[in-house]
């Protein structure tokens, strides 16, 4: 393995330490583009570096996984919405399970074809349950997968769908509202799944302020993710990362 993420994800669970991941999808960014998000990485750094889309038709995840690694020890996790969005110079990948669909191709199918090389790689497993939830208009990730995202209202099929998860050995759970999401995941079901599970849980989608972000975390939420909105407004790079440190240094969170 070239690193322990997952216990330094249950370590800063512990200590209620919150995380900043960046989404990448290699797709959306040209050389002038990565070189000018790694300059703004180092002013405003983030802990992980999540890498993936959902569907991608150039082959640049390599070259951008090996230029971030040559500027930055930030780890780099892939995000896969394929098995063919995978690559051995990553640190982890999310080995995801869409546990919030009945798709049994994204429950165990895609994993099978997934298996041999994962074995031969040397990328750290993180098994994973994803739970597409709804973020107010039809996304990329409910289209490819042919599923139906949980309701935004529907708290108690959320936190029985983390809980099985959880009952199944999953190590960490995603609730995620697609990129572009008009509204991000509730407060009150970030909460709610807390109050089932004592996995890491990450949230994305739909994120567009520190002040939501901030919220998310107090409800229980261990990793944000944020991808699209720093992709239309690079400022928020910014924002996020200093609200993340000022939330960790600063701020006495209930455990």
């Amino acid at each position: 393995m070239k690193s322990k993420i997952l216990e330094d994800l249950n370590m800063h669970r512990r200590n209620n330490k919150k995380c900043f991941a960046l989404l990448i999808d290699p797709d959306k960014l040209g050389s002038s583009d990565l070189d000018l998000l790694i300059g703004q990485i180092r002013l405003y750094p983030v802990d992980y570096i999540f890498m993936g889309g959902s569907l991608m038709v150039q082959n640049n995840m390599d070259i951008c996984i090996e230029k971030i690694q040559s500027q930055l020890s930030i780890p780099i996790i892939i995000f896969p919405g394929d098995t063919y969005q995978l690559s051995r110079h990553a640190d982890a990948v999310l080995l995801l399970s869409l546990i919030s669909g009945r798709n049994p191709e994204l429950l165990i199918g895609k994993q099978v074809i997934a298996a041999p090389y994962l074995k031969q790689s040397n990328l750290e497993i993180l098994p994973t349950g994803y739970m597409l939830i709804d973020g107010g208009k039809p996304n990329s990730v409910s289209y490819m997968s042919n599923t139906f995202p949980i309701p935004r209202d529907k708290e108690d099929i959320a936190a029985c769908t983390a809980l099985a998860g959880e009952q199944l050995g999953l190590k960490i759970i995603y609730l995620d509202a697609g990129s572009g999401a008009l509204d991000s995941i509730p407060v009150s079901m970030v909460k709610r799944v807390r109050q089932e599970i004592d996995l890491p849980i990450i949230v994305g989608g739909g994120i567009r302020s520190a002040e939501q972000a901030i919220d998310i975390c107090r409800a229980g939420a261990d990793i944000i993710v944020v991808g699209n909105a720093i992709e239309s407004n690079p400022e928020f790079l910014k924002e996020m990362s200093t609200a993340m440190e000022i939330l960790n240094d600063k701020i006495s969170l209930p455990k």
